[in-house]
């Protein structure tokens, strides 16, 4: 039986992927290389990849990193500002408290990131626990840790918690942590290898999570 629903934060309830690679993409080309979407998305859900080093390694020299955050930061902070929350994510919320599910964050990110856009969004008091990468020596996705976190909060078995996740590397850390999971793919990750989830569906629209959660556990208990 489930009992608690948690959620990924970035590309999952709030796209900022695809604006972090456009503003990361328009400054490598300002340089005159190129970022490939490719190699962006496999890191995807992580904390270990650096576009500065990566950039620096295309243009064989070392770059002026602080000018470079300054004007890449004000470009991912205009595009940010856009961006509202991702389709289905308010509905999985109100059918999750229908059911009785608990509902968590798990994120790669740190706190101010994800605690201060939910709260823009609106969604902060929605969650009972929210945990990222800075509750767990900072440590990110695709290792289980913050799972984990999650699960011991929530009380509950891992076989009792689902989670949604839209990168590969979420989906290996949830899966690490014994959970189901769910592959929501978004236009940063749809072309991904999502063979490890449970499930995977093009949105949350496409189907009730209470249908959702039958396809995906079959009725295990």
């Amino acid at each position: 039986m489930i009992r608690a629903l948690i959620f990924d934060f970035d590309g999952l309830i709030f796209d900022s992927e695809t604006t972090d690679f456009i503003s990361w993409q328009e400054t490598f080309a300002a340089h005159g290389v190129e970022l490939a979407r490719e190699v962006w998305a496999l890191h995807i859900g992580t904390i270990t990849f650096s576009p500065y080093l990566h950039l620096e390694e295309l243009l064989g020299r070392p770059i002026d990193r602080d000018a470079v955050h300054d004007v890449r930061k004000a470009r991912d902070n205009e595009l940010i500002a856009a961006q509202t929350i991702m389709p289905g994510v308010e509905d999985y919320l109100a059918q999750a408290r229908a059911l009785g599910l608990k509902l968590a964050v798990a994120s790669s990110s740190n706190h101010k990131w994800v605690d201060g856009h939910l709260q823009r969004l609106g969604l902060f008091d929605q969650f009972e626990y929210i945990f990222c990468n800075d509750d767990v020596g900072g440590v990110g996705k695709p290792d289980p840790a913050v799972y984990r976190a999650a699960i011991s909060a929530l009380n509950i078995a891992p076989h009792e918690g689902l989670a949604l996740e839209d990168s590969s590397n979420g989906v290996t850390a949830a899966k690490g942590a014994g959970l189901w999971c769910t592959a929501v793919p978004n236009q940063m990750t749809r072309d991904l290898n999502f063979d490890h989830a449970d499930y995977r569906l093009s949105a949350l629209t496409e189907m009730p999570l209470s249908q959702l959660i039958a396809e995906v556990t079959h009725g295990a208990i």
